[in-house]
This record gives C-alpha cells, structure tokens and sequence, in this order.
C-alpha cells in the first residue's frame, strides 16, 4: 500500500510525528512517501529509519523540499 505524507510547511517535531503515525496505521512493506520542507526532517528521518529499522528506499532533497519514501519493515515495529 501506497502512504503519502505531506508535511510541507512544518517544523521539527511535526514531520516526524506525522511519519511515526504513518507507520503505526500501516502494513509491513508498505511504502510512506513523505514530502517536508524543514531540513533538519532529513536527519531526523535518517536517524528514525536507523533506529527503528524501517528501510530509507529513497532521499531526494531539491531547493524547495526534501522527498523520502519509506518502507516499514516488520509489523511489530512501530
């Protein structure tokens, strides 16, 4: 199942709330695609997918935002 999160326009910690929510209401495998304009989201997403093990399957960070997609990965991660 395809997730989109749109967090354009928030500031840390909202992003990430917003992705943590994502993954609590999904499936295993599914994909979160996630759009953020603050840049410290970068780092906290990296540094969220380490910890909980959710895979980052991709990062792109352009001028105006930073796009991830990620996957969740076992379904007694949260």
């Amino acid at each position: 199942m395809k997730i989109e999160v749109n967090a354009k326009g928030l500031k840390c910690p909202e992003p990430i709330m917003m992705l943590h929510k994502a993954v609590r209401e999904s499936k295993a495998g599914d994909l979160i695609y996630m759009t953020a304009t603050d840049r410290s989201t970068e780092r906290d997403i990296d540094k969220f997918c380490e910890f909980l093990g959710h895979s980052l399957i991709k990062k792109e960070i352009t001028e105006e935002c930073l796009y991830f997609v990620v996957q969740k990965k076992d379904k007694n991660i949260i």
